[in-house]
């Protein structure tokens, strides 16, 4: 074995102090959640409750799974996850391809165009009659369309493809008759596990967690996404905390919505988080395979 040195151990002891700051940092908020969505609403909103659960209940996690615009929501954010994240892979894969074959005719002048868009764009007012022009306004095409490829991980693909598949393995395909379809299919996907990992990943998190652009599109509660959802219950939540000018009828009737607000709010933050837990860790070791390949050799 090595013999550390002084400087060693005190680096190690540094180390250990800030990883575990570091690790309270990241844990207290997870468990104040979990604490949060089984104790009482009075004793977490007036700060009793810091860290574990104070008179249990569990009224919230009832109310979240009795609650039908919670279970539609749910229901639509899933599907809006799924299929977004297979149109958003359809499309960026292809095209990160095309764009790194270096024998693409106007590579570089379509490089610069896709890049062009990421620092210029129309804005939201122009998107919106865009998108009520293509009669897509109050349907599913309204969210996964508009969304449907990020040119910044159309790059990272395309970068992909560049420093890791040897363009010695696409020559040797094409000898053996592979046209670009068979190429792309049989070879260039196989090899490509790790940053399809990551694409999904990456397009699934944000499908999960939008809610912008269907708050813009969507009229029909049916078609709302969970975020919505959750964001009606924190609106209601600021409704009474600045309500200073209704009756005390008013008053009273917002305070009750307030309190089972209260209750199922962290609940459901448990609840729309756990997909995203869950397959995160079956993901992971692609992830950071992905990430680091392409900072390693570009």
């Amino acid at each position: 074995m090595i013999r550390q040195t002084r400087t060693d151990r005190i680096f190690d002891i540094v180390n250990y102090i800030f990883m575990s700051f570091v690790l309270i940092l990241v844990l207290y908020p997870l468990i104040y959640i979990v604490s949060a969505s089984i104790s009482d609403p009075k004793l977490v909103n007036t700060g009793k409750m810091w860290l574990y659960p104070m008179g249990i209940t569990f009224e919230g996690f009832k109310k979240v799974f009795k609650d039908p615009d919670i279970w539609t929501g749910y229901i639509n954010t899933i599907f809006y996850t799924v299929f977004g994240t297979l149109i958003s892979l359809a499309i960026t894969l292809p095209c990160a391809y095309a764009l790194s074959n270096k024998k693409l005719p106007g590579r570089k002048i379509l490089t610069a165009l896709f890049m062009f868009t990421m620092f210029f764009g129309g804005g939201l007012i122009p998107l919106y009659l865009l998108v009520k022009n293509l009669h897509m306004l109050n349907t599913i095409w309204a969210v996964l369309l508009p969304s449907a490829a990020s040119i910044w991980n159309i790059i990272i693909t395309k970068t992909y493809f560049e420093t890791t598949i040897p363009a010695g393995l696409e020559e040797a395909a094409e000898i053996d008759g592979c046209n670009t379809f068979m190429k792309f299919f049989k070879i260039i996907l196989p090899l490509s596990a790790p940053i399809i990992a990551v694409m999904a990943l990456f397009y699934g998190v944000g499908r999960w967690n939008s809610y912008f652009n269907e708050m813009i599109f969507l009229k029909d509660r049916s078609k709302f996404p969970l975020q919505i959802f959750l964001r009606e219950i924190l609106i209601i939540n600021q409704m009474v905390s600045s309500s200073h000018t209704i009756t005390a009828e008013e008053l009273k009737s917002l305070a009750e919505q307030s309190r089972i607000a209260d209750i199922i709010k962290y609940a459901i933050m448990i609840v729309s988080t756990l997909p995203i837990i869950c397959v995160y860790p079956f993901l992971q070791k692609y992830f950071v395979k992905g990430i680091m390949i392409g900072s390693i050799k570009g």
